[in-house]
């Protein structure tokens, strides 16, 4: 009997090869979106589409208005940067505790499934510089997990998995590349065109362009500009 893993999926690139390497490892995944108020809600629209293609066994997209508290650039009424110079802060594209709300509703899924493993699709080196994506940020919620749940303090070890956070981007795509993985069908622009089209000049337009000229691969999305 397979066993079974939450995992965290946005319809991107990043969460695409994450559910492949679940499934690889041997995991029934269960997917988990969340449309929260992002203006790049087209990923959805991605994720309900390849889901059931890639191998997952369930995907539940739960609903949080995360506009309602605002601070971000994908919440809330501020402009999206293009084209920025990288200088290592945190990006107004940072939306407050947003993996740390998505990780507690995979969590409490996990443990109704009787699921002792969580993939999260988080990245350490090309990334936008994000506090939750960090190694000593995952390592903490594992802690958490095993403390805060009936199912952890009888016993049940969680593990949040995060096979992606030591690789460049490149190497992601080369892993699901090799998986398998079909990036037609995926989506990482924080500020499409009402068509879907990505933009080509915001941060995660520019990481994904990076990773796919990284290994002299073309992406096969088609972009506005």
């Amino acid at each position: 009997m397979m066993k079974k893993a939450v995992v965290l999926y946005s319809g991107g690139l990043d969460s695409t090869t994450c559910l492949a390497i679940a499934k690889e490892q041997g995991f029934t995944p269960y997917a988990l979106s969340f449309n929260y108020g992002q203006r790049h809600a087209v990923e959805l629209e991605k994720a309900r589409e390849y889901a059931p293609l890639i191998g997952a066994a369930n995907h539940l997209v739960i609903d949080i208005d995360m506009r309602l508290v605002g601070g971000s650039a994908l919440t809330a009424d501020i402009e999206v940067p293009k084209d920025a110079a990288q200088d290592h802060g945190i990006p107004i594209t940072y939306v407050p505790a947003r993996n740390t709300i998505f990780l507690s509703f995979a969590l409490g899924w996990a443990e109704v499934l009787g699921a002792g493993n969580i993939f999260i699709g988080v990245n350490a080196l090309d990334y936008s510089g994000y506090p939750d994506c960090r190694p000593e940020f995952i390592r903490a919620f594992q802690t958490l997990a095993n403390l805060a749940t009936k199912a952890g303090v009888e016993g049940q070890d969680y593990r949040i998995q995060a096979p992606l956070i030591d690789l460049t981007k490149g190497e992601i795509i080369r892993r699901g590349l090799d998986l398998g993985v079909d990036y037609r069908l995926t989506h990482s622009c924080y500020d499409p065109t009402p068509a879907g089209l990505s933009c080509g000049h915001c941060d995660s337009c520019r990481l994904r362009l990076k990773g796919f000229a990284e290994i002299n691969q073309e992406d096969p999305l088609t972009y506005a500009a």
